[in-house]
């Protein structure tokens, strides 16, 4: 089925919208999981198709269940958030194929960028709004997240995202 996406402006839904982080720990026998509870962007369809845009995180709204872990993983070991409260995935470009929209990007978590690509699942869009699912995986020692205390946290995080844009402006 090709589902046709709309031109124009589109802002993300935050309560319809989710970001998610999973990563195996003590030695990949348990995933620490978690939410971002504070997620904000926008993005432009084009009249060729492509899209463009900013999904940006909160990177002090993490919430594992566990407010120890919480605090630890805002501070200088991990998102360092109260000197980078943001982490941004910039689209640079989207291309709409079918159900799946090839992304790539640009992630920033505490204030170093690297080129990120993945693909998006678009489960549903009409004129008025799109829902993306996307996971992709991230080398957090690539953003110089390197605390590893016993070597209990090897291996990449996953991330998951839905994200619901309503469109705004044609």
């Amino acid at each position: 089925m090709t589902v046709t996406v709309e031109t124009g402006l589109w802002q993300l839904d935050p309560t319809a919208s989710t970001v998610a982080v999973r990563h195996k720990t003590f030695w990949g026998l348990v995933a620490v999981k978690g939410t971002f509870a504070g997620v904000t962007g926008r993005g432009e369809v084009t009249a060729d198709g492509t899209a463009t845009g900013t999904v940006t995180i909160d990177a002090a709204s993490l919430d594992t269940g566990n407010k120890k872990r919480d605090e630890h993983l805002r501070s200088a070991d991990f998102f360092d958030a109260g000197n980078h409260p943001e982490i941004t995935f910039a689209v640079r470009s989207a291309r709409h194929t079918g159900d799946e929209v090839q992304v790539d990007g640009q992630l920033t978590v505490r204030g170093v960028s690297r080129p990120q690509k993945a693909t998006a699942k678009l489960v549903s869009a009409d004129a008025d709004g799109l829902t993306l699912e996307a996971e992709f995986q991230v080398v957090r020692e690539e953003f110089g997240i390197t605390f590893n205390q016993m070597r209990m946290m090897g291996g990449p995080t996953t991330v998951t995202a839905t994200l619901r844009f309503t469109r705004t402006a044609a």
